[in-house]
């Protein structure tokens, strides 16, 4: 489950940074220091409004998971972050766009937003890895409940349960080592 959260945290990271870095060659209306200013406080508020968002319905199903069954399909680490990051590409495509452009007006400001919202994922997924350490279990979310990559959707009806030895995903949705 973390996994899905994390699959979008570097691409929205490396996009808004890129949208960032291309707003500090523009002057824009503002001037480049108010933009990376407000930039810097967007990326701040953003990452922790995205890291505690949906709290309480990721607890509630962490709550009332249940041990995976035999009949389970519980997807492999690296077919879940592509499918992921097919789903949501041309809404990143949109979203690098869009903060580019708005560098114009403020510049900075927009691509450092888009990467606190990344930052903020990474940061979810960090924290729900640590709840997965201390209860010693990875939780899933059954493939066919998550068609476009939704962790805490209103498909999902619970997860399920695994032990850390199980599958290749590391606590938080890292790649094993």
């Amino acid at each position: 489950m973390a996994v899905l959260v994390r699959a979008g945290a570097a691409p929205m990271m490396w996009l808004g940074f890129t949208a960032a870095g291309v707003g500090l060659f523009l002057p824009g209306l503002t001037g480049r220091w108010i933009g990376l200013y407000a930039g810097a406080a967007l990326f701040l508020i953003t990452a922790a409004c995205v890291a505690v968002v949906r709290r309480s319905r990721y607890r509630a199903l962490e709550a009332g998971a249940v041990r995976a069954a035999r009949g389970d399909f519980l997807q492999d680490r690296a077919v879940t972050v592509r499918g992921r990051r097919r789903a949501y590409r041309w809404w990143l495509l949109l979203a690098w766009v869009a903060a580019t452009v708005s560098a114009l007006a403020v510049p900075a400001a927009g691509g450092l937003l888009l990467a606190g919202a990344g930052a903020g994922l990474w940061l979810k997924a960090g924290l729900i890895g640590r709840r997965e350490s201390a209860a010693d279990v990875l939780w899933w979310v059954p493939v066919e409940w998550v068609p476009r990559g939704r962790p805490a959707g209103p498909r999902v009806e619970g997860y399920r349960t695994t032990g850390p030895a199980a599958g290749d995903a590391a606590p938080g949705g890292a790649g094993r080592r």
